[in-house]
């Protein structure tokens, strides 16, 4: 299944561009002090866990882990969050999260919920302290970030997982198992979407993107430590266009609707088909600004053969764009507006529809009917995403969305925002020595220089 429009277009309106486009798991060592006496481990203890970001999706991460012990929280917006604090009152209060690691010395494990631009060296200064880490996705701002934060998991031998929770689906798995058994063939073509940052293709906006930054410079709110919120990211005067959420769709700050979504809609499709690293990324996208991320794109990835499976072409579309309808789809059925996978493979398609690998079937609909679903071969995860991360900090357990996993994926969806941001053009990538061989200025968009006094 093609796309009308692969070529990368720059300087499009929103409407000329809908018009032209119609469409692994280890087991990892576990510290002393969340071990019973002997070495034997001690799954009945609770966690002495600390949340790092938590006004926005990182209360609700603490939230989902507060059967264990919250000892500490730390954010540097008082006001935004005030509803977590409040909801734990025995919580010690941080507003500089070096602070905490550095005087509770009784942490076990951290949540990470900050803005992207913050993942990484939060995640880094948590992992240096011996602590496990929970990190909401993306897992990083930048490609040289994962990378050095999957590192640093790996050395440090701590349980990580990623704010990936569609991982813990059984429609996740079910992908996997189906397309390991051949249910449509060997896999050549990926189509992968997500409406963000609109909602159903329409406005208003999750965030804005596609905008010139904001020239007025009003005062910082007193309950907002604003060089505390900026962290590594260059300075930019406050504005209240950048937080609370709407940080999403500035280039400094996060990676827009690719970013957000991507992570979870692409995660299944580089597990079931064991990608790594691209071997060439192409984009088009509405007009590009110098500090937005623009409000539509497309991604095109290519992936040289695994195994024995064959080379794969992977497209990604945000921003309300489709892909090409599938003819194989019932005529009284629509694509799924917000988000979705197609799989197509030699012998049939798979259609995913919800976010994260929610609801795999196979088309055309009689092989659906007529397909022999294989035995399980993964182990489902009733207790959901966030109990597999706190069993695995206290027995060595596995998590699906560790950052062995979590560090290339990352890579990839944000090689996708490096070639939208560069403009678009095909661009060749050598992920052994972390670079693009065919446009060395695009490199610039891989990492940049942190402001001083932070440092990974």
């Amino acid at each position: 299944m093609k796309t009308k429009n692969p070529i990368p277009t720059r300087n499009l309106s929103r409407r000329q561009f809908l018009a032209a486009t119609s469409v692994v798991t280890t087991f990892l060592a576990v510290p002393a002090h969340v071990l019973g006496r002997g070495g034997a481990t001690s799954p009945n203890n609770k966690l002495n866990i600390a949340g790092i970001g938590i006004g926005g999706q990182g209360g609700e991460d603490i939230k989902e882990v507060s059967a264990e012990n919250i000892v500490a929280l730390c954010d540097v917006d008082e006001d935004h969050a005030a509803h977590t604090f409040n909801k734990y009152p025995n919580a010690k209060r941080f507003k500089d999260y070096r602070k905490m690691l550095d005087e509770e010395k009784g942490i076990d494990a951290v949540v990470v919920g900050t803005p992207d631009h913050q993942h990484a060296i939060v995640s880094i200064t948590a992992i240096k302290h011996g602590k496990h880490v929970y990190c909401e996705k993306p897992l990083t701002r930048t490609v040289f970030e994962a990378r050095a934060v999957a590192k640093a998991a790996r050395e440090a031998k701590v349980v990580t997982q990623m704010g990936n929770q569609g991982m813990a689906f059984d429609g996740n798995r079910l992908i996997n198992e189906w397309l390991w058994d051949g249910a449509i063939g060997p896999v050549r073509e990926a189509h992968v979407w997500s409406d963000r940052p609109t909602h159903r293709g329409k406005v208003p906006l999750w965030w804005a993107q596609g905008i010139d930054r904001p020239k007025e410079e009003p005062a910082v709110p007193p309950t907002l430590d604003w060089d505390l919120w900026l962290g590594p990211a260059p300075y930019r005067a406050y504005n209240p266009a950048y937080v609370p959420f709407k940080w999403r769709g500035w280039w400094d700050f996060g990676s827009g609707g690719l970013g957000d979504m991507g992570i979870h809609n692409l995660a299944p499709v580089f597990s079931a088909l064991k990608l790594g690293a691209p071997e060439t990324v192409q984009a088009s996208s509405t007009p590009v600004f110098p500090d937005s991320v623009p409000v539509a794109a497309m991604v095109h990835y290519q992936f040289q053969a695994r195994g024995d499976m064959p080379p794969v072409k992977l497209h990604w579309y945000d921003g309300g764009l489709l892909p090409e309808r599938p003819a194989e789809l019932e005529p009284n059925r629509e694509l799924d507006p917000e988000d979705g996978i197609i799989f197509v493979g030699d012998k049939g398609k798979m259609i995913v529809t919800g976010w994260g690998g929610e609801h795999p079937r196979l088309l055309p609909e009689s092989l659906d009917k007529d397909y022999k679903r294989p035995p399980q071969t993964l182990p489902r995860c009733p207790q959901g995403h966030y109990r597999e991360w706190v069993e695995a900090c206290k027995t060595g357990s596995p998590t699906r969305s560790n950052f062995d996993f979590a560090g290339p994926l990352t890579e990839s969806v944000l090689l996708g925002s490096v070639c939208i941001h560069n403009g678009g053009d095909k661009l060749i990538w050598d992920s052994q020595n972390l670079k693009f061989t065919n446009d060395p200025d695009a490199n610039k968009y891989l990492h940049y220089e942190y402001r001083k006094g932070w440092s990974l």
